[in-house]
């Protein structure tokens, strides 16, 4: 099994970055498209048409959501927020694939960082309107 993570710290409180993360609808413009989880998708609107996406399994309590199945298609993933200082997060993509499903890790993580800095321009994007 190929284990692959990326974090990076976000300038929001963890709750406002899960709840970015989770909200329905979005996740379309964060998640590792590029590695193509199969398992739970459903159809969500990217502002350009209906995109596949995988469905989220939000654990609200822990601050993390999970998406995919090994047991199928050979690729899942989690994303975890935690609190950082001053006010602002850590959050950490990981994705985990068996067998051939494996992309490598130069694509796994180039997907995660997009991933992550994906996630983060929504929460800048997010801070910047309710300060206006």
């Amino acid at each position: 099994m190929a284990e692959y993570e990326r974090s990076r710290t976000m300038p929001a409180p963890p709750e406002h970055v899960f709840d970015q993360a989770a909200t329905a609808g979005q996740a379309a413009q964060w998640l590792p498209n590029e590695l193509r989880a199969t398992e739970q998708r459903s159809s969500a609107s990217d502002g350009d048409g209906d995109v596949d996406v995988p469905e989220l399994r939000p654990l609200k309590g822990e601050l993390r959501l999970e998406w995919g199945a090994i047991r199928d298609d050979g690729y899942t993933g989690w994303l975890q927020v935690a609190e950082h200082e001053g006010g602002s997060s850590k959050v950490t993509a990981h994705c985990s694939f068996a067998g051939e499903s494996d992309p490598g890790a130069q694509v796994a993580h180039e997907a995660l960082d997009r991933t992550l800095e994906r996630l983060e321009e929504q929460v800048r994007l997010r801070i910047d309107g309710a300060a206006g």
